[in-house]
């Protein structure tokens, strides 16, 4: 394998510029923005700020409905990631079976995650809307009072399920890989030792698919906590009575609609803290336990 080995720092540096200055612009700039605004207050038209120092952070730990929102959020984001990473290993295991138009399975499997979120949102919509919906309707003829709109442990589960289908097709690719990868041999020699499929699953092949979990498990998380927000707002708007209204919806709502940007810049360094902070346990605890 060649190296490349550059004489001077110019040529790295020109050729680094371009996606260091879109970090800069679309991440650092941006975060540092959202830093200095958590500390200040504007009055109600924005003309005058005041520097509050750390009174927007003691507010929003003081309000109930922003620890009610922190709940939602980790139930949301758990439900989540657990759903659609469980689902997308299972089609995945499916998948690579040696079976008739498996690759036409894998296409059609592939196909979500080019969805939009708002567009995802919609075809649930049309299957679980009490009254233009397909199961909806169902469920309600069943004798089941099905109305996502109303009640909140319903709406709750139907952007669960929206944002879980959204995923699995990115999961699904990756765990596809990944079970490619393992060696057949190795597959063969535990089925002569007389392990069972399920044995063999869960001692031989979830293993090496570690790295590959864990990969995903922090990709995931974040899509929960942040790429969900088309799904939510096109779905339930953070209702009923706030029961699905995540962190990030939250500090929308507070920083584009009631137009409070210091509360909302504080929600948003929470979350990103509360983002890096899993991120680093996750890396700090679990990679311990993925075999390489």
């Amino acid at each position: 394998m060649k190296r490349v080995i550059f004489r001077g720092q110019a040529l790295p540096l020109l050729l680094l510029a371009p996606q260091l200055a879109v970090t800069f612009v679309f991440f650092f700039w941006p975060a540092g923005q959202a830093i200095w605004f958590s500390f200040l207050r504007q009055d109600a038209f924005g003309i005058r700020t005041q520097f509050v120092g750390f009174e927007n952070f003691a507010e929003l730990f003081a309000d109930p409905l922003y620890i009610a929102t922190i709940w939602n959020t980790v139930v949301f984001s758990v439900s989540v990631t657990a759903l659609s990473m469980g689902v997308a290993l299972l089609l995945a295991v499916l998948a690579d079976r040696q079976i008739r138009g498996a690759q036409a399975y894998r296409t059609l499997l592939i196909w979500p995650y080019a969805v939009a979120p708002a567009l995802a949102a919609v075809l649930w919509i049309f299957m679980f809307h009490p009254t233009i919906g397909l199961f909806g309707r169902m469920l309600n003829a069943a004798g089941v009072a099905w109305d996502y709109r109303l009640n909140g442990g319903q709406a709750m589960l139907v952007v669960i399920l929206a944002s879980a289908w959204k995923q699995v097709s990115y999961n699904f690719i990756f765990f596809l890989a990944g079970l490619q990868s393992i060696p057949r041999s190795v597959l063969e020699a535990a089925s002569i030792d007389g392990a069972r499929p399920a044995r063999r699953f869960w001692t031989i092949v979830f293993p090496l698919l570690s790295p590959t979990t864990f990969f995903l498990l922090v990709v995931n998380l974040t899509y929960a906590f942040f790429d969900t927000f088309g799904i939510i707002d096109a779905l339930t708007r953070g209702g009923p009575a706030k029961a699905t209204e995540t962190l990030i919806y939250r500090a929308y709502i507070d920083g584009r609609v009631n137009l409070d940007l210091g509360s909302s810049s504080a929600q948003s360094v929470v979350l990103m803290l509360a983002v890096i902070a899993l991120t680093a346990i996750q890396f700090r605890f679990i990679e311990r336990r993925v075999h390489y």
